[in-house]
């Protein structure tokens, strides 16, 4: 099977890492990174469409949200060409926080309350319908960084400014207490096939401080959920979302990611999305011990409902090292060295530059240190200990990943 992967981070490493293990798969990437490129046939095109077709390629998979959005998907299947991913249509339960607001509602999921705004004062009214911390999100995509919690009316008030700047819409939301979880799942629109649970870690700094990022790092943990909980969740989040937006005419094929908050209500949506995390993926594609490609494959043709996953028991953790300035202006142009004394870890580039055989940082999210072990602390302590192998300048990363999932051990 010939497979092309768009994107070019650690999600689509961490792909293409585990698509390489299935037999007879030969794997081409547009545009890839350097992880990739020791794996795959790269191809430095945005023309994803013309660049598939080159390749004769059967099946193409795509990562990031940008694309998805724009419409590839309903390009590829007007060219005939396989592709999993959602349409341009589906996707708005990423693009638009008010679209996927509203699907919730229709479809009697449960989520905070909001309200959207369209203004700078309609905001302000908003706000006094809510209590501190508040929520506020802008209306689109943001690459992780479109949401800030208020602790005061002034933070509020510079929030709004912040994210008109974003967005020409803004959602206010109720604050909710609790644990977030990331619920993924492989739908071809009919079918749900559930992945394992995964905890994000959103913010710079460690204990959940500073501004929110692309994400610092997950870890995979079966722990994290209950088989009550699980059923919960696909009963009253995953299998209304899909199977209203069919009825709707919109349907979901691919992945559907449902950010939810474990609260004493009950789970509630945070967020949906309209691919894999980044970096869950990385912590996923660890545990995943089953055949990928072909369980790809059934879900873009619609047949996913004689596809399985299985999964490894032991816990991964995956801890990303971060540019000099991120989640602001970052530096990139940085040589790394170490990944060649790396011994009990898979380091998935994320935002890598090979310029004359020297590997650079390109990016703000520049590589996640992945692993796993028999228990939750060895795979944080198996992740942790390969760091100080690995340098480049200003180089950052949060010392806390996977902690909360301790409580479970």
């Amino acid at each position: 099977m010939r497979i092309f992967v768009i994107g070019s981070g650690g999600r689509e490493h961490a792909l293409c890492w585990k698509l390489a293990q299935s037999p007879d798969v030969h794997l081409f990437a547009a545009p890839g990174n350097p992880g990739i490129a020791q794996i795959a046939d790269t191809l430095n095109t945005s023309d994803y469409l013309a660049a598939a077709k080159r390749c004769r390629a059967d099946l193409a998979i795509v990562g990031p949200e940008a694309p998805l959005v724009a419409g590839i998907v309903d390009q590829f299947r007007t060219a005939g060409m396989a592709i999993l991913g959602p349409t341009a249509s589906a996707a708005r339960i990423e693009s638009s926080k008010d679209f996927a607001k509203t699907l919730m509602q229709q479809a009697g999921i449960p989520t905070p309350r909001h309200v959207t705004a369209e203004n700078a004062a309609t905001a302000r009214r908003a706000l006094r319908e809510f209590g501190l911390p508040v929520v506020l999100k802008a209306d689109g995509l943001a690459a992780g960084k479109g949401v800030i919690i208020a602790h005061s009316a002034e933070e509020a008030e510079t929030a709004i400014q912040t994210l008109f700047n974003l967005s020409r819409r803004i959602l206010i939301e109720e604050f909710l207490t609790g644990e977030e979880v990331s619920f993924i799942a492989l739908t071809d629109g009919a079918t749900i096939l559930p992945l394992e649970p995964t905890q994000d870690h959103k913010t710079i700094h460690d204990d959940d401080q500073g501004p929110n990022t692309g994400g610092m790092g997950a870890y995979c943990d079966s722990r994290i959920l209950s088989h009550q909980e699980r059923q919960q969740i696909l009963d009253t989040i995953m299998e209304p979302a899909v199977h209203t937006m069919a009825k709707q005419g919109t349907p979901f094929s691919g992945f559907l990611y449902a950010g939810i908050m474990l609260t004493p209500r009950g789970p509630q949506v945070l967020e949906f999305n309209a691919r894999l995390g980044d970096p869950e993926t990385q912590a996923l594609m660890l545990r995943l011990s089953s055949d990928l490609a072909s369980t790809l494959q059934a879900a873009a043709l619609g047949h996913l409902k004689e596809a399985t996953l299985t999964w490894n028991p032991d816990p991964s953790v995956c801890v990303v090292l971060a540019s000099a300035g991120y989640p602001g202006n970052v530096r990139v142009g940085d040589p790394i060295t170490g990944l060649d004394k790396l011994t009990h870890s898979i380091p998935f580039h994320a935002g890598t530059n090979l310029y004359q055989n020297v590997l650079t940082t390109a990016g703000g999210r520049v590589l996640g240190i992945t692993a796993f072990a028999s228990t939750l602390p060895a795979a944080i302590d198996a992740a942790y200990s390969e760091i100080p192998k690995i340098h480049f300048k200003g180089m950052q990363y949060r010392t806390d990943i996977g902690k909360k999932g301790l409580k479970r051990w």
